[in-house]
């Protein structure tokens, strides 16, 4: 079966401007170019992925798996092997990348039909530091807003922590409805539901026009928010940050 890059994008989380840049680079190619020079990828390619996401995680530079991909030496099942030991020593919330490492293994060697999806379970734990990273190193947020953000809820509970989560899960549950129902960003109802994002975002920070930009730009960007929010729709990241920079135009200063 040959997925096209937008296809791949939707089941990996790791967006199609990032596959094309693989493939630019030579980490990634495509299986094949098709007469229209659409990119298509097979399973081959799809393991392939699987093992750049799995350095990531751990910390490798681009460069250095490039490297480590490409040697003539590099064994799939026993790299998958290697990074399962890593997990189990150093991590504590690695259970789904875990189970996902072994269900690879017995994929390869036949011994079970995983559902492609499968092979990125688990590439969204809490990875609120390196998320913060991002943020600064984009220019979103400052080192003193991060400080203060955690301050904003150093007092907070199991309880404080979960009523936060559940607002978010309603409102991203109530943007899938108002995209479905076919609202345009725009629409007064779809921009109340944003003030409530914005609400809830500061929980933690006041983002200015240009921060709740680039907010929701890293929301596009970055391969754990795309992976997220495709959990409830496909297209609703677009929606939301199409929402989100009509309500900076307006709103914010």
């Amino acid at each position: 079966m040959s997925y096209t890059v937008n296809k791949l994008a939707r089941i990996s989380g790791v967006s199609a401007r990032t596959l094309r840049f693989y493939d630019e680079i030579g980490l990634l190619k495509p299986a094949f170019y098709g007469d229209n020079q659409y990119r298509y990828y097979e399973e081959e390619q799809l393991l392939m992925l699987q093992q750049i996401l799995f350095f990531r995680e751990l910390g490798f530079p681009l460069s250095d798996i490039q490297q480590i991909l490409g040697s003539d030496d590099f064994d799939k099942i026993e790299s998958l092997k290697t990074h399962k030991s890593i997990l189990q020593s150093n991590l504590e919330q690695t259970e789904t990348l875990i189970k996902t490492i072994d269900k690879t293994i017995s994929h390869i060697r036949g011994k079970l039909i995983m559902r492609d999806a499968e092979m990125y379970d688990g590439f969204d734990p809490k990875k609120q530091q390196e998320h913060e990273k991002y943020m600064l190193d984009s220019g979103i947020i400052s080192q003193q807003q991060v400080d203060d953000s955690w301050n904003k809820v150093s007092h907070w509970k199991k309880p404080n922590w979960e009523q936060f989560q559940n607002e978010g899960e309603q409102l991203n549950q109530d943007l899938t409805k108002a995209m479905k129902q076919g609202l345009k960003p725009e629409s007064e109802d779809t921009q109340i539901l944003i003030q409530r994002h914005y609400a809830w975002v500061n929980n933690f920070w006041t983002p200015t026009k240009e921060t709740y930009i680039g907010l929701g730009k890293m929301y596009l960007d970055h391969p754990d928010y795309r992976s997220f929010y495709n959990k409830y729709h496909p297209d609703l990241v677009e929606y939301l940050v199409s929402a989100m920079n009509i309500f900076a135009e307006r709103e914010l200063s």
